[in-house]
């Protein structure tokens, strides 16, 4: 299914991209685009009925167009997350949507040049110090960086950062722990 979930979020992320240079009366802004899209997914998450009318193969697909169209005219959502939502529905998509949005995230992210990285410190950085490190990241990923912030004490003091698949481990206790390794090596 993962291939599947990849399809879909480049697909939608193509739409969302336009080439650089290209001013288009439709184009969508990715940030508005996600936006509406975790609206809908919120609405999926709330409702058990709408998930089970909008996922049920015995209702025509008009129909359920319908509800479609209803609800992203409230949300006032753009024409292209609308048609989207469509596309997942008709060709029974709907229960990956979480997945896919997750996917098209990554993938909007990778096309903007930007990294996600999680910063675990031992102590609340303050701002000087996260920008300090969004800096250093930058620098190692070649990337704009979107960093989320968490405690953990349990650290001892520095900070780990995942990008990606990829840890760098400037914590005390990552210290100690290479000096472990390396005391039992000897």
């Amino acid at each position: 299914m993962a291939s599947v979930v990849g399809t879909y979020a480049r697909a939608f992320a193509d739409v969302v991209m336009t080439p650089v240079g290209v001013k288009t009366a439709s184009q969508l802004d990715p940030a508005r685009a996600l936006q509406e899209l975790h609206g809908i997914e919120a609405l999926l998450k709330e409702s058990d009925q709408l998930r089970r009318v909008l996922e049920n193969p015995s209702i025509p697909g008009d129909r359920k167009r319908a509800v479609i169209d209803a609800i992203t005219t409230r949300l006032g959502a753009a024409r292209q997350v609308r048609n989207f939502i469509a596309v997942l529905t008709d060709h029974r998509r709907l229960p990956l949507f979480s997945e896919i949005l997750k996917q098209l995230e990554q993938e909007l992210d990778g096309r903007q040049g930007f990294a996600e990285a999680q910063v675990s410190s031992a102590r609340q950085l303050n701002d000087p110090e996260k920008q300090m490190l969004e800096a250093e990241i930058a620098k190692m990923t070649g990337k704009r960086v979107r960093a989320r912030y968490e405690q953990d004490a349990s650290l001892l003091g520095g900070a780990v950062v995942q990008v990606g698949s990829t840890i760098y481990d400037g914590s005390v206790k990552g210290q100690l722990e290479k000096i472990r390794e390396q005391l039992v090596e000897s």
